[in-house]
């Protein structure tokens, strides 16, 4: 047969022992190369997977949306209606402006005076006026409207039940005045139009006849409050003017006499600045002696320097042009010595001449540095003269001053006097013209531009901005659901995500079969779990360059992850290619090998590890419950399995038995907790570890995979079990792996249920209470297993 004949693992030679090499260094088998490249991370936003989810929660965001929309119906319906109307008023500004030269010049609108309009339209004042007006203090509706968001809207829209109001009678008319005033001013709103000197006026309320009224009414009364404040203002202030104009003038001319008077009686003279000559020389006095005094203190610290001996670093004396040739010609020589020291020596004519000329070049420095500070201290012994000069004369200034300032006293009274008296009669003659000219002119403040026009349909509530509302709500609630439920989910939900946490290739995915089918998809080669199956056998015959590995270990990361399912349906999928199949029971603390296989487990593995067999039950060791399929079950259960399955016994065993079958596979438990399964890889040509779907998470899977990969195993690839297809899941790309897809014919033959005796065949799939009852309880079941292991 053509499958004996190729070379399903790595040749071996001989069956001499193997030499152990460290604590786990156990036979092995030469492995060959099953690395697949793994599956590369996406970056961005996946749009397309954003659909599937949409598509795989939509129950749950049809519900929030249906949720939301009746919500925002509710609240629509709850909410009063409101109109509103808009009348524009424009805010004139004076073309043009007198000055006190009556140069007439004009000049643009002033943003302040826009600003200030606003705010008195919206004044309280202004308020007062309108309720007075349109006598809304009376208004009963006005006074008492709906409440603007209640339930008891609703029995009002339905029965026409009147919700809410009050009485005239329990308030008084100032009460009721501050009640109206209030309300309309929570009701205005005034804008400035950008770029434009319109003020638009916008007044909203229950009813839209008070919003027309209102909005044109506060306009008009803006307008007629300036014509009052303006007629009442110009002649009451223009006769005042008159009068205080002559009180002031008569006052101005009698200071001015007084004044003029005093001043020839007592001899005081004034310059100018109106200030006397005795104060304007103590201010001279008072500048040199400032300058005499710095010019004394700058001196006497280059006094004190040259004192110190540091007169030849002044600045005057480096600054010094003699000096520096001096300084220049002395260094020249001084080097010229020292060159030709090196030639002669000091006694030498040429040396004497150097020297003499050196040391008058240093006197010449000496004799200019000294006529320096000389001068230096000269200066300085003037400055002392010139400030002890500058002081006397002060106290001969002040004393004259002292006798001026009591005659001063009285002069500035009187001053002071006329000052005040001319500064008023000045100001009132400016204001007395500018009535006159501002009463002539008669330029109007503010017109209106546009009138409110009476309402026909409410602003508020607009139903399709509270559906959008409601609708954008409720989609990023279940934005914000579906996030948390994937943020607690942290278990595979897909193949892809193995293939990126894991970074191995998916060589096989097996659906999901109800419990109660289970037994019969298992045995039935035409479904979708046998089919499912036999891609995962022929996944493994490509896994590597001379195919199927002679030695393949499957694990899991946890139990009940499907590993002896998937060892058993490998085993019968190869054995009906024609290979010599051999199941190994290495599951020495909970095998199950035998109940799969339906085979006894009185002598297995253990048996022969621990050399507990004998020769006359060796025949009883293998065991074949098929043609071209045997097992060796686990056996009697040892207190210390790792111990037995690191032992150089296992190795040999191995070793032997490939030489017999074709293929050995063996079930090994569970990675996490136990250290069997890595003792395993290290014997095996290469593993496979089996992932379950929304049970093993993330984490436990990258944990397990660590440590088989720190013990060397050879991982070729995952079998990722248990997939949930739904139709409209979002795993709709994987949809073939439905198992009804794979029912050739309604008369295929099933074999006997052996696994679940008593069970039915088949099960019908109606929606009776028992079934809605038991997917209830399997929801709940399944999200508290994922809020544990997010936990």
């Amino acid at each position: 047969m053509s499958d004996r004949q190729r070379y399903l693992g790595a040749p071996h030679s001989g069956s001499g022992s193997l030499a152990l090499a460290g604590a786990y260094e156990e036979p092995r088998l030469l492995i060959q190369d099953y690395a697949y490249e793994a599956a590369s991370r996406e970056e961005g936003i996946d749009i397309l997977r954003v659909f599937l989810y949409v598509v795989h929660y939509r129950w749950l965001l049809a519900t929030l949306v249906a949720v939301g929309l009746v919500s925002a119906l509710a609240v629509t319906m709850m909410m009063t209606p409101r109109y509103k109307a808009t009348a524009q008023l424009e805010v004139l500004m004076p073309s043009a402006k007198v000055f006190q030269d009556i140069e007439v010049t004009a000049e643009s609108g002033d943003m302040r005076a826009y600003l200030t309009a606003r705010e008195k339209l919206q004044s309280r004042s202004l308020a007062q006026r309108v309720v007075f007006a349109l006598g809304l203090s009376e208004r009963e509706d006005f006074l008492f409207p709906k409440a603007s968001f209640s339930p008891l809207n609703l029995l009002s829209r339905a029965f026409g039940i009147k919700v809410g109001g009050g009485r005239l009678s329990d308030y008084t008319p100032e009460e009721r005045a501050g009640m109206a005033v209030g309300r309309l001013l929570a009701n205005l709103k005034v804008d400035l139009l950008s770029n434009t000197s319109l003020l638009s006026i916008t007044y909203s309320d229950q009813q839209p006849k008070y919003a027309y009224e209102i909005a044109n009414q506060v306009a008009q009364s803006y307008i007629d409050q300036r014509v009052d404040q303006a007629s009442d203002t110009s002649s009451q202030a223009r006769k005042f003017i008159q009068e205080q104009v002559i009180l002031v003038k008569a006052r101005l001319q009698k200071s001015e006499e007084e004044l003029v008077d005093y001043a020839k009686k007592e001899g005081i003279t004034i310059t100018g600045d109106e200030n006397s000559l005795i104060a304007a020389n103590l201010k001279e006095i008072n500048k040199a002696l400032a300058e005499a005094i710095q010019e004394s203190l700058d001196y006497g610290r280059l006094v004190q320097q040259i004192d110190n001996g540091q007169g030849a670093s002044l600045e005057q004396v480096l600054k010094s042009e003699g000096l520096a040739k001096l300084r220049e010609k002395s260094a020249e020589l001084n080097a010229e010595y020292q060159q030709k020291l090196t030639l002669f020596k000091p006694g030498f004519p040429e040396m004497q001449q150097l020297r003499s000329q050196v040391s008058e070049i240093n006197k010449q420095l000496d004799l200019g540095i000294k006529a320096i500070t000389d001068s230096i201290r000269l200066k300085h012994q003037e400055t002392l003269a010139k400030v002890a000069d500058l002081k006397a004369k002060l106290a001969e200034m002040e004393t004259e001053q002292a006798a001026y300032q009591d005659k001063n006293i009285q002069y500035t009274i009187l001053k002071r006097e006329v000052d005040s008296n001319r500064s008023q009669y000045d100001s009132l003659i400016a204001k007395l013209n500018e009535i006159d000219v501002g009463s002539e002119l008669k330029n109007q403040s503010a017109a209106v531009a546009d009138l409110a026009a009476m309402p026909h349909s409410p602003y508020s509530p607009r139903i399709a901005l509270n559906l959008a509302i409601g609708l954008v709500l409720s989609m990023a609630l279940g934005a914000a659901i579906i996030y948390i439920l994937e943020l607690l989910n942290n278990t595979f939900a897909n193949p892809e995500q193995v293939e990126k946490e894991l970074g191995l290739p998916i060589l096989g995915i097996l659906p999901a079969i109800d419990d109660r089918d289970f037994s019969q998809a298992v045995s039935d080669p035409k479904s979708g779990l046998s089919e499912s199956y036999r891609s995962l056998r022929t996944s493994l015959q490509f896994s590597g360059e001379q195919g199927a590995p002679r030695v393949l270990l499957v694990t899991s990361s946890e139990p009940s992850e499907g590993k002896s399912t998937t060892v058993y349906k490998l085993a019968e999928d190869f054995a009906n290619l024609g290979a010599k199949v051999l199941v190994i029971d290495a599951d020495l603390r909970k095998p199950s090998v035998h109940r799969v296989f339906r085979v006894d487990n009185g002598i297995g593995l253990s048996n022969v590890l621990t050399s507990t067999i004998n020769k006359s039950d060796l025949p009883k060791l293998i065991k074949q419950p098929k043609p071209n399929l045997s097992v060796i079950t686990a056996g009697m259960i040892p207190p210390n399995p790792a111990d037995l399955l690191s032992s150089t016994r296992m190795g040999l065993l191995l070793q032997k038995l490939t030489k017999t079958y074709d293929i050995v596979l063996i079930d090994a438990p569970p990675i996490i907790g136990l250290s069997d399964a890595p003792i395993l890889s290290r014997l095996a040509e290469a593993t496979l570890i089996v992932v379950s779907f929304n049970q093993v998470t993330r984490k436990a899977a990258r944990t397990a995979l660590k440590r088989l990969r720190a013990a060397g195993a050879n991982v070729v690839g995952a079998a990722f079990t248990k997939f949930a297809v739904g139709k409209l899941d979002y795993n709709y790309s994987y949809k073939y792996l439905n198992y009804n897809y794979y029912s050739y014919g309604d008369d295929t033959p099933k074999i006997e249920d052996k696994t679940r005796e008593g069970a039915a065949p088949e099960h019908a799939k109606a929606w009776t209470f028992a079934s809605l009852s038991r997917r209830l309880r399997g929801n709940l079941r399944h999200l508290g297993d994922r809020i544990k292991s997010a936990t």
